[in-house]
C-alpha cells in the first residue's frame, strides 16, 4: 500500500468551478450561539466533507473571516453554502414554511439515536447548540423531533464539532444508499 500524495488526491477532488454538480446532502445545518472559532471552522471543514446544503450561523457563533475559522476550515469557507442570521428563529420557521423537517441534535426526553432517522426524513434540518448548555428549550420548543449520539463512557456528550461529525457523515451514508 503507497500512501497518495496530495496532487493525487485533488486529482479526483471537486473544484469551487464543479460544486454545481455534486449532489449535496439536503441537510441545512443551524450553528445557535456556538463559542468557539475553531469549532465553527471544523464544522465548516466537515460541512464541505458532507456537502451539505447550507450552513447557518446563528446567535452569537463567530462568522468569517475570523482567522481562527479560517485556519481549521481550510478553505471550506468558500465552499460550503453559508449565511449568517442573528435569529435562528427566523431560519427555522423560514425552513419549516419549505416544508423542511427540523431536528435538535440534542438530549430530551424524547431523543432518539442519530442512526434511527430514515431517508423519509430528508430533506431536513438540524439545530446543533452552545458547547455548554446545548440547543435552548425556545429552540426546542419549534423542533419535530431530537437526535441524540448513544454515550457508554462517564461524559454525557462528545465535542460539539466532532457530534456533528459522526451525526453528519450518517445522515451522507443513508442518502448515497438511496
Amino acid at each position: 500500500m503507497k500512501k497518495l500524495t496530495h496532487d493525487q488526491i485533488s486529482e479526483n477532488r471537486s473544484s469551487l468551478d464543479s460544486l454545481h454538480k455534486v449532489k449535496r446532502l439536503p441537510v441545512y445545518v443551524i450553528l445557535n450561539s456556538i463559542r468557539s472559532n475553531y469549532n465553527v471552522g471544523s464544522i465548516f471543514r466537515t460541512s464541505d466533507g458532507a456537502m451539505i446544503e447550507k450552513l447557518y450561523l446563528c446567535g452569537y457563533t463567530p462568522h468569517p473571516p475570523k482567522k481562527e475559522i479560517m485556519k481549521t476550515a481550510l478553505g471550506a469557507t468558500e465552499s460550503v453554502n453559508w449565511e449568517y442570521v442573528e435569529d435562528p428563529k427566523e431560519v427555522i420557521l423560514k425552513l419549516k414554511k419549505e416544508g423542511i423537517k427540523i431536528g435538535a441534535l440534542e438530549l430530551t426526553e424524547n431523543s432518539f439515536p442519530h442512526y434511527n432517522l430514515k431517508a423519509d426524513s430528508l430533506p431536513l434540518a438540524i439545530i446543533i447548540g452552545n458547547e455548554i448548555s446545548g440547543v435552548s428549550q425556545e429552540l426546542l420548543d419549534l423542533c419535530d423531533f431530537s437526535i441524540e449520539i448513544p454515550q457508554y463512557g462517564i461524559k454525557q456528550s462528545l465535542n460539539v464539532a466532532v457530534a456533528y461529525g459522526v451525526t453528519i457523515f450518517d445522515l451522507r451514508k443513508m442518502f448515497d444508499l438511496i
